[in-house]
C-alpha cells in the first residue's frame, strides 16, 4: 500500500524551523532523518521524497477552464501549519506506515530530545486499473 508521510511546520517556525538548536542538535537531526530515507530506500519503500519551500513562496490558482486562471499569493498568513516535506512510502500496510513515521517524529529536538512532531499518514488513493 501506498502512504503520503507529511512533515509540518507550524507558522511560529516558519522563520527559523532550527532556532532553539545548536549546530550539532541540527546535524543530529538531519542525521536522523537521512538515516530514515536511506534505510526506506534499501528496502524498497521509498518512492519519493522532497522537501518544500515555505508558503511565502507558494501560489494559490482558481479556474473556471474558460476565463485567465486567478494566481494569488497564499497560503494566507493566518495559517497555522504549511507542508514543509514529505515521504512516499510503499509499505505493507498502515502498521508499517505508522511505524515510520513516529520513527520521523522522534527526530531530535533541543537538547537532544525528540520532537514529536505530529507527522499526517495519509493512504495514497489509487484508480481503476487501465488495462480493464
Amino acid at each position: 500500500m501506498k502512504y503520503l508521510l507529511m512533515m509540518k511546520y507550524t507558522s511560529d517556525v516558519l522563520d527559523a524551523p532550527t532556532q532553539d538548536m545548536t549546530p550539532q542538535e541540527i546535524e543530529a537531526s538531519w542525521k536522523h532523518m537521512q538515516a530514515i530515507q536511506q534505510d526506506l530506500d534499501a528496502a524498497g519503500e521509498l518512492l519519493g521524497a522532497e522537501g518544500l519551500a515555505g508558503p511565502q513562496m507558494a501560489k494559490i490558482v482558481t479556474s473556471d477552464g474558460v476565463a485567465a486562471p486567478v494566481v494569488t499569493d497564499g497560503p494566507y498568513p493566518e495559517a497555522k501549519e504549511f507542508l514543509a516535506g514529505f515521504w512516499m512510502i510503499d509499505v505493507d500496510g498502515e502498521e508499517r506506515a505508522i511505524e515510520i513515521a513516529a520513527r520521523t517524529s522522534a527526530a531530535p529536538g533541543p537538547g537532544g530530545r525528540p520532537t514529536a512532531k505530529p507527522i499526517e499518514v495519509r493512504p495514497i488513493m489509487t484508480g481503476p486499473d487501465p488495462a480493464m
